[in-house]
């Protein structure tokens, strides 16, 4: 989920503080808390899958940035040892930046057709596993 859970939260708690205070319009508190009730609902699908999704994501990039060796320096494994999200997150980010700078590589290589295709197949699972159950389809 972009912004990312804790800083919605965060937010949420803050709006929720907010209309604690007796002399918010009715109108105006119902409208807070309708949208604090969608955010929590999001937060918590995504916040149940994340750290599933980046474990996939990042072992998918790293087949990818090893597939791509050939066209530029081979990767590190990804680092599966801290299993927080925002360790998870950090790794991906690393991940995602090696994997572009791959790209940047092979759009332009004809040899390195079929690993472009896999690299866009890849962004676009990603894209899946992000979707949440309000996504548009």
């Amino acid at each position: 989920m972009k912004p990312e859970v804790p800083a919605v939260l965060g937010e949420m708690a803050q709006l929720l503080m907010r209309n604690a205070d007796p002399s918010v319009h009715p109108a105006d508190r119902a409208g807070a808390l309708g949208l604090t009730a969608l955010l929590l609902g999001l937060a918590a699908e995504a916040w149940d899958g994340a750290a599933h999704h980046l474990v996939q994501e990042n072992r998918a990039v790293h087949a990818l940035l090893v597939q791509g060796q050939a066209f530029t320096t081979p990767p590190t494994p990804p680092v599966e040892d801290d299993l927080r999200l925002s360790a998870l997150g950090a790794e991906n980010a690393r991940l995602r930046a090696a994997l572009i700078a791959l790209q940047i590589i092979v759009e332009a290589r004809p040899d390195a057709a079929a690993l472009n295709e896999a690299i866009w197949a890849e962004l676009r699972a990603s894209t899946e596993r992000r979707k949440t159950a309000s996504s548009v389809v």
